[in-house]
This record gives structure tokens, C-alpha cells and sequence, in this order.
């Protein structure tokens, strides 16, 4: 008979999203924003919305690949020198949007490019990130319902 390790218990996932219509918590390839163009034209003419310590820049577009939603994360090199730190911040973005992903795919129509940037000066907990990202999301949605009304 074989003893569980301690420490090394199963988890039970806390999470209870109520099953919509695209409500799966994967980040496949295909929402991953590589356009250069695409990247460039967020940064020129995109709509931003701020939530401390995360900066949420969108553009309203159109993919030919089928895909409501394409993502990119930045973590300024200025201010976090070592890749170690730039990367750990771009992972907990990353995790944080996958996790409430629903809300947006569930709430929105059309099709747009998001980029999540990094503000904050210090490399920041999973629980700061994931907060400001359920904010941010909710305030993109508020503003989009907003816009579609008029």
C-alpha cells in the first residue's frame, strides 16, 4: 500500500465560472497576438484603460483564423533589468487573464487585440495581478456595453 507524500495532497480547484459559451481556461497559440503590425497599430491608435498595476491597451479588429480575442503581455525592460523577473511577470499576467478569460468571452461581441502591460516598480504577487486584471476586465466590458448602447 503506497502512503501519500506529505504536503503533496490533492487540490480542489476553488474556481466555480458558471458554464457560458467559450468558458474553458486554456490559452491556445491561436489567441496569442504575433501580428507586428497589429502590435504597432495597438500602440498608435488603440483605447487604454488603467487598473494599478496593469495597463490594458485594446483595438476593435477582425482575425481571419476564427479567434474572438488575441493577447500579448509586456514587462518593461527598464525597469526589471534580469529576464528572470520580466518573464515571472509576464507568466502571472498571462495566468491572470486565462483564469478570468471567461468574463470577457462570455460578456463581449466583435473581435479585438488586447496588450496587458506592467506598471508597477517592484515584481508584484499573483493576487495584486489577478485583482487589478478582474477590474480591468470588468471596466473593458462596462466600456464597451457603453459604446455599443450609443
Amino acid at each position: 500500500m503506497q502512503r501519500e507524500k506529505p504536503g503533496f495532497e490533492k487540490e480542489k480547484t476553488p474556481l466555480n465560472f458558471s458554464k457560458g459559451v467559450n468558458s474553458d481556461f486554456s490559452f491556445p497559440k491561436k489567441e496569442k497576438l504575433t501580428n507586428k503590425k497589429l502590435f504597432e497599430a495597438l500602440f498608435t491608435e488603440g483605447k487604454a484603460l488603467k487598473e494599478f498595476p496593469i495597463k490594458l491597451i485594446y483595438l476593435p479588429t477582425h482575425f481571419d483564423d476564427g479567434t474572438q480575442v488575441k493577447v500579448a503581455v509586456v514587462a518593461p525592460k527598464k525597469r526589471f533589468k534580469t529576464a528572470v523577473d520580466r518573464n515571472r511577470i509576464k507568466r502571472l499576467l498571462r495566468e491572470a487573464y486565462r483564469l478570468n478569460k471567461p468574463l470577457i468571452f462570455n460578456n463581449i461581441e466583435g473581435n479585438f487585440a488586447f496588450i496587458f502591460l506592467y506598471l508597477g516598480k517592484k515584481t508584484p504577487t499573483f493576487n495584486e495581478v489577478d485583482t487589478a486584471m478582474k477590474k480591468l476586465l470588468h471596466a473593458f466590458i462596462n466600456k464597451e456595453s457603453d459604446e455599443k448602447i450609443d
